[in-house]
């Protein structure tokens, strides 16, 4: 399944590695978050390929714009809560991802806003948004 594939991949830009730590979790919950995004009409505009625009869109649109900005650009990464991601997401995506990792939607919610700012900012290390596929992007990010 591509949300777990991505889960993988992020997990390893996280730094989860084989150890299966911290990083890995995080990797595997916003792989679900991602490809649920992308499977739903919240994926972004480039074909569903790439779903970190739309969410990063979606959060903007939540109040988050100013965070999720930061996690964009070269400078510091603001931090956003579980709550304030749990009120960004639309209810059935954060159940389906918090079911996927056997988690209550408030523990994945906190993941969520404990691993999006680290997956965004490795993501756009020149200051902008990436295009391409979503996981060509992170494959690229490993040397």
């Amino acid at each position: 399944m591509a949300g777990n594939d991505l889960g993988s991949l992020l997990g390893g830009l996280l730094g989860g590695g084989a150890q299966g730590g911290g990083g890995g979790a995080g990797g595997n919950i916003l792989g679900s978050l991602l490809g649920a995004l992308t499977a739903g009409k919240g994926g972004g505009g480039q074909g569903g390929s790439n779903p970190l625009g739309g969410l990063l869109d979606m959060l903007t649109r939540s109040g988050l714009a100013d965070q999720a900005q930061s996690w964009v650009g070269t400078g510091d990464n603001q931090p956003v809560s579980g709550a304030q991601i749990a009120e960004a997401l639309p209810d059935e995506t954060l159940q389906k991802v918090a079911a996927d990792a056997g988690v209550t939607p408030d523990q994945a919610a906190d993941e969520i806003a404990r691993s999006l700012p680290q997956a965004v900012d490795k993501l756009s290390p020149q200051g902008q948004l990436p295009s391409g596929s979503l996981e060509d992007l992170i494959r690229a990010q490993k040397f």
